[in-house]
């Protein structure tokens, strides 16, 4: 049996997607790349068959597509991976992998065909709830703009009415989940205004039926500690790797 890879297109994979997230059950953060037309699509046929799927990206230059970040193969079918990944390298011309290690499929394959694998960046998943308190600190939604995005809910933190930190929900990611994004203003640090700006992101979050995650660069202690402090833990990283092509080798 022979294992084809062609070019495609979103409605084409859109089922397989969507089996890739279910799943997978997990905040994909490359899935707004689908939406806003950032990516090539390669479908994986085994003879007459659709198995599977590979999505290839720019992860510097989005024009680009050098980079695969999806890799989906039904299970009864995954005895093919290799065969799948080496034909998707060879037509989409990618010399990058760039994954999510709780993304089991192709965090394999990065470990197994790419070198200098580097990390970038931490994912959190909710853990446990807290119940921190400042007292005089007001939690509220930030007021209406005339150029607000239907897909980012906007939250403050004041202290006599001053905004003391800014937050907010990106919800352009695979429901059910949404992405936060929080920062304490100058002089207001090291006080616990980040932790309790994430607790109640996490109560606005669970309000409009979605699942709260987070994450933050390698290097950022201080994102890392008040993520933690409000109740994420780590669930993964975002790591990438430079594609040797040795799964070719005979």
């Amino acid at each position: 049996m022979k294992v084809q890879v062609i070019k495609s297109t979103l409605q084409d994979i859109q089922s397989f997607r969507t089996l890739f997230l279910e799943e997978s059950n997990i905040q994909f953060v490359y899935n707004k790349c689908h939406l806003y037309g950032w990516s090539d699509e390669w479908l994986f046929l085994l003879d007459d068959t659709a198995i599977g799927y590979g999505s290839v990206w720019g992860t510097d230059n989005r024009k680009d597509r050098d980079t695969i970040f999806e890799f989906y193969i039904l299970e009864a079918y995954r005895k093919y991976d290799m065969e799948c990944f080496s034909g998707l390298l060879e037509q989409s011309g990618a010399i990058w992998i760039e994954c999510q290690t709780n993304d089991k499929l192709l965090s394999s394959m990065l470990f197994q065909c790419s070198k200098h694998i580097i990390p970038d960046c931490i994912l959190f998943e909710d853990y446990f709830p807290t119940s921190i308190v400042l007292p005089g600190i007001v939690f509220s939604k930030q007021e209406t703009k005339d150029n607000e995005r239907e897909d980012v809910l906007e939250y403050i933190l004041t202290q006599n009415d001053v905004v003391v930190a800014t937050g907010g929900l990106m919800l352009n990611y695979n429901e059910p989940f949404a992405d936060l994004y929080m920062e304490v203003m100058d002089g207001y640090r090291n006080q616990g205004l980040g932790a309790l700006m994430v607790q109640e992101l996490k109560r606005a979050c669970y309000g409009i039926g979605r699942v709260l995650a987070a994450r933050c660069n390698i290097d950022n202690k201080v994102s890392k500690a008040t993520l933690l402090h409000a109740g994420m833990r780590i669930c993964g990283f975002i790591v990438k790797g430079k594609l040797t092509y040795q799964v070719f080798d005979k």
